[in-house]
């Protein structure tokens, strides 16, 4: 009269038991596959920064808020520097045209989520390559551009000859850098008592030290001898002589797009090779002409170097058309024929006893 009920123990009851669990594994299975290929799918739209570049017909690159050498803009608002440069080549490379490229300044602290989340393409932003950077970061460097090291900047009146003497000392720096631990391991090191003064600009740390707020400012000496152009009195500063940390530089992508880090990594290396080759932004055209090898495989005339990574045969010959080889941009913009005068040192060729030293392309 009042239906059949069913008790946990019998055989129809277990039956409904094993449905309900059968459909909630299934729809878990269900969810985790979805996430999965969302994830997969963000990683495909991820995975493609050269079309999507082509396709925008616009490279996007992140570059510091203003540092004399490296990345600067005018009145005019024409960006210059040494990093604003390798974004022209990596333009001329991809679109042999070397103003079809946005520059956007970013601090210290923001530079990194700018890449992670796609806002740029590329962070060509005078940027240590450290190993935390290389992993827990998730970014990848293309390669060193600039070779540097930390230091220290004092005013002269404080009679100061050797960090070693800055025991005791206030330091004005950037948040976000590899500086402050630098620092860190240098005074504890010493076991010299010190304090670090940090701020998330670099205009901010500069003007602090320069109104005397502290004894000190640190940072990559090509920072120094750049940030230095900025005091009201820059003969009265002087860098000291130690050099405490080694600060490779480079430019950096995300991590994941192999096709991405391939094109930049070797328009870095065709600047190099081109100045080892003696090819130039002013010869690169006669230069078509040459008998040698190396050059025909650089300039596209040789192989086809330019198709394996997604771009035509003449991509080195446009990066070098924009901007000119490496020692090109390295004494337009940092050495003897810009304002900070630095020595190439560490940054002449390796056969010049420095370290510059690029892949063959072969």
């Amino acid at each position: 009269m009042y239906g059949h009920v069913y008790g946990p123990g019998h055989a129809r009851f277990r039956g409904e038991e094993k449905t309900v669990k059968k459909s909630a594994y299934q729809q878990v299975i269900t969810l985790i596959l979805g996430g999965l290929i969302m994830l997969l799918g963000t990683i495909a739209v991820r995975a493609g920064t050269l079309e999507e570049v082509k396709k925008r017909g616009l490279l996007i690159c992140g570059v510091s808020q203003g540092l004399p050498g490296f990345s600067t803009v005018d009145d005019a608002g024409r960006w210059t520097g040494l990093d604003v440069d390798f974004c022209r080549a990596l333009a001329g490379a991809i679109f042999a045209d070397p103003s079809k490229v946005k520059f956007v300044p970013l601090s210290a602290k923001e530079r990194f989520t700018a890449l992670q989340s796609g806002e740029i393409d590329v962070l060509s932003r005078n940027t240590t390559w450290t190993m935390a950077r290389d992993t827990a970061q998730g970014l990848s460097f293309a390669g060193i551009i600039y070779y540097d090291g930390q230091g220290f900047m004092v005013n002269r009146k404080l009679g100061i000859t050797s960090a070693l003497e800055l025991s005791g000392a206030t330091i004005c720096t950037n948040t976000g850098t590899t500086t402050e631990l630098n620092a860190a391991d240098f005074f504890r090191s010493k076991k010299m008592p010190y304090e670090i003064v940090p701020f998330e600009k670099s205009d901010e740390a500069v003007a602090a030290y320069d109104s005397g707020r502290c004894d000190a400012y640190t940072s990559d000496t090509s920072g120094l001898a750049a940030q230095r152009l900025k005091l009201k009195n820059p003969a009265e500063h002087i860098i000291l002589p130690e050099i405490i940390s080694k600060e490779p530089l480079g430019p950096a992508v995300r991590q994941g797009d192999t096709q991405w880090f391939n094109v930049v990594k070797w328009v870095l290396f065709a600047l190099i090779n081109a100045e080892e080759l003696g090819v130039t932004q002013d010869n690169v055209d006669a230069m078509l002409n040459s008998d040698s090898p190396p050059i025909k495989r650089l300039l596209g005339l040789e192989g086809h170097f330019g198709e394996k990574i997604g771009l035509d045969a003449a991509w080195a010959a446009n990066a070098i058309r924009a901007v000119g080889n490496y020692g090109e941009l390295f004494e337009r913009n940092v050495g003897r024929d810009s304002p900070l005068k630095i020595s190439r040192g560490l940054n002449r060729l390796w056969r010049d006893e420095g370290l510059l030293y690029a892949p063959p392309i072969r």
